[in-house]
């Protein structure tokens, strides 16, 4: 590839709803612009930017992935972002460091979820952006149908820059409205026509929806056209391209990824219309954690930021970095801010999907790849050594949905978790953890199918083969009434005999929200030697982990050892935990009850979803707490036993369309109801049993 000067980069992410032609869009675009030399089909997994095996089985995007091309002294970096929402945690490296996206929508489907959510993430991260009205070729597509599904969304911000020439039902060209020109011809053959004149109402009706766009970007532009109901094409761009910028102007093309119509306009306007780089600020903090910022120059001290890491087995970490200020070359000092450790570039890549570019230079606001990076992570700053700074990590989406991971062979558990440790740092939103209560490894992740795609891509990239399950429920058990017990342990063998005898009350916690075990000493009269009633209160402490109803720990108890007996020769600290043992296990006549966690949880949906919720929640057992209004969505409050919200997040993208939200937090303990209690412990017997 060419040097280029930052001015004449862009970085463009290319978003959207799954199945709405993301890659293969960007695949035509690589080979219209002569990147590649034949194009691939998502069908065939050939394309760049899917090459991962899952990718290829699945025919969907799973990771984003960066595919570079070269168009009229432009260098275009356009990251692929995976549209299915299980994938989402993929838009977060790539909308932090474009300054521009496309987002895709469907000629015969219009907006939908997953362009929605593009477009509110652009918003959150102020990228400027374009929608692509893609698929024109298909049959039942409908250029102004699917517009009138965005104006109707997003009003005045919306732009028509193009408009579709359709002849006899089929798709053959584009009327540009900025340049009052049109363009027909499939592939490279594309030439310029007079502009059809049964188009000329639609052309107008684009170019004073274009206008009015252009002169609400700018104050001075907007008393212009009250005055003269007009601007000129010079004002019309100015105006467009500073609305662009600003996130208040939306211009909307269209083009056949198949057939290429449109691609070369497209191109056009990316160039000419999406902001680069150059003069952009980023903030952070210097070493003293005080504010600082760097400006997107050449001539500013290097720094840059990684935002995405590839595991191979075989090449070992790869990092994806954007250069957001100075020149990053091989001999550059590379200062990781994160880990505050030295790094050595070594050799500088463009990453095209899976192919490498060697390169020696790399700019400020390009893209590139660094490998074998020890102490680098997703997020982390690089800088100069002798400026440094810290950018703010990037906020990936906490996972909502959890597996128990185990090993399908013995002896692979060192493999697998060595393998899933690589793919978390692949992918921030894939978490690895270990229950401290059930002692479960588990894999937490954005969905069902995320989930199956780590499991995947361990047995094909690790050769470790893993088996999940529904994790266990941390259940607890409890008492309801007070019991006074004798504990007593006596046996004689040949020489020194065992004796240990201890007299407990158990009890309730007073306060119900206590889960703490509580120990009373109220022995008088040495009828328990001082010396031996540690060793009651440790016997407790080890059997309270296994409770008597189905071997769940024991919470909210109090144990008041009042009296006892002992041998002056046979009495010793095991017997008395013994004593203790048997005491704790006449647990049963106290009435034993079974706990479940109560976790509350806060449901983010559109009003028009609140009955579907309300009446899913209360099947789940839940109660409702109460309802908000949260930035323009509705909160719904509840609190839900664990066990009834496994697998919610995959119910919750199915009752909403994807539209809804959830968080969790543990709350408190609750009796779990007597016919659930049933099954509960009828199924702790037989995992006992099977164990055995």
């Amino acid at each position: 590839m060419k040097d280029y000067k930052t001015s004449n980069i862009r970085n463009v992410a290319v978003v959207g709803h799954g199945s709405d032609g993301k890659t293969t869009l960007v695949e035509a675009l690589l080979y219209y612009a002569g990147a590649i030399d034949r194009q691939g089909r998502v069908e065939d997994g050939t394309t760049t930017t899917d090459s991962d095996p899952e990718e290829i089985r699945r025919k969907i995007s799973i990771s984003a992935a960066v595919a570079p091309l070269e168009w009229k002294e432009t260098k275009i970096n356009f990251i692929d972002v995976p549209g299915y929402f299980d994938f989402a945690g993929e838009m977060v490296g790539p909308m932090a460091v474009c300054e521009g996206a496309l987002i895709t929508v469907g000629a015969v489907s219009g907006l939908t979820v997953g362009a929605e959510k593009a477009w509110t993430m652009c918003d959150k991260t102020h990228t400027s952006r374009m929608i692509v009205i893609n698929q024109m070729d298909r049959e039942n597509a409908n250029f102004d149908k699917a517009l009138a599904t965005v104006t109707a969304k997003y009003g005045s911000h919306i732009a028509p820059i193009q408009v579709p020439i359709i002849e006899g039902g089929k798709f053959t060209g584009v009327v540009c409205v900025l340049e009052n020109k049109a363009f027909t011809g499939e592939g490279k053959t594309y030439k310029e026509i007079d502009i059809p004149a049964n188009m000329s109402d639609a052309v107008e009706n684009a170019r004073a929806a274009i206008m009015e766009a252009a002169a609400g970007a700018d104050d001075e532009l907007m008393e212009k056209y009250f005055e003269e109901m007009e601007l000129s094409p010079e004002d019309t761009i100015r105006g467009l391209r500073k609305g662009i910028l600003e996130g208040t102007v939306v211009p909307v093309v269209c083009c056949s990824a198949l057939t290429h119509i449109g691609l070369a306009k497209l191109l056009d306007n990316v160039n000419d219309l999406m902001p680069s780089p150059a003069g952009t600020e980023k903030e952070g903090v210097d070493k003293a954690g005080n504010p600082d910022k760097r400006i997107c120059a050449e001539d500013q001290p290097f720094s840059a930021q990684v935002f995405k890491t590839l595991a191979d087995p075989f090449v070992g970490k790869l990092s994806l970095l954007k250069v957001e200020s100075g020149v990053l070359t091989s001999g550059t000092q590379v200062y990781n801010a994160n880990a505050e450790k030295m790094e050595k570039p070594g050799t500088l890549y463009f990453q095209r999907g899976k192919k490498q570019i060697p390169t020696d230079k790399v700019v400020a606001g390009d893209i590139c790849a660094l490998a074998k990076l020890a102490s680098v992570s997703t997020s982390n700053t690089l800088c100069d050594p002798n400026k440094v700074i810290k950018f703010e990590n990037l906020h990936f989406p906490a996972p909502c949905i959890s597996m128990a991971v185990y090993a399908k062979k013995a002896g692979d558990e060192d493999k697998i978790f060595q393998g899933l440790a690589r793919l978390s740092e692949e992918d921030p939103t894939a978490v690895v953890s270990k229950d401290p209560e059930t002692t479960e490894s588990l894999l937490s992740g954005l969905g069902e199918m995320h989930i199956d795609v780590i499991a995947k891509k361990l047995a094909s990239k690790f050769g470790a083969e893993c088996v999940l399950q529904q994790p266990r429920i941390p259940y607890r058990e409890s008492i309801r009434k007070p019991i006074d017990v004798e504990g007593r342990h006596k046996k004689q063998t040949g020489g020194h005999g065992q004796f240990g005898d201890v007299k407990i009350k158990f009890r309730p916690n007073d306060d119900p929200t206590d889960i703490e075990f509580h120990f009373e000493d109220a022995v008088v009269g040495g009828t328990v030697p001082r010396n031996f009633i540690p060793a009651v209160e440790k016997g407790l402490r080890e059997n309270i982990t296994h409770g008597v109803l189905a071997g769940y720990p024991v919470v909210g108890l109090t144990a008041q050892l009042y009296d006892g007996g002992y041998h002056p020769v046979d009495s010793s600290e095991m017997a008395f935990k013994t004593a203790a043992r048997l005491a704790f296990k006449q647990l049963t006549t106290a009435n034993p009850v079974l706990l479940e966690p109560i976790y509350t949880v806060k449901v983010y949906v559109p009003d028009e979803y609140m009955g579907d919720i309300i009446g899913d929640m209360n099947k789940r057992r839940g109660r409702i707490m109460g309802m908000d209004q949260v930035d323009g969505q509705q909160c719904v409050t509840a609190e839900v036993p664990q066990g009834e919200m496994y697998k919610y997040a995959t119910d919750l993208r199915s009752m909403t369309q994807a539209r809804g939200s959830f968080t969790m937090n543990f709350e408190r303990y609750e009796e779990v109801p007597a016919a659930d209690a049933k099954k509960i412990i009828e199924n702790a017997k037989i995992e006992v049993e099977d164990d055995d």
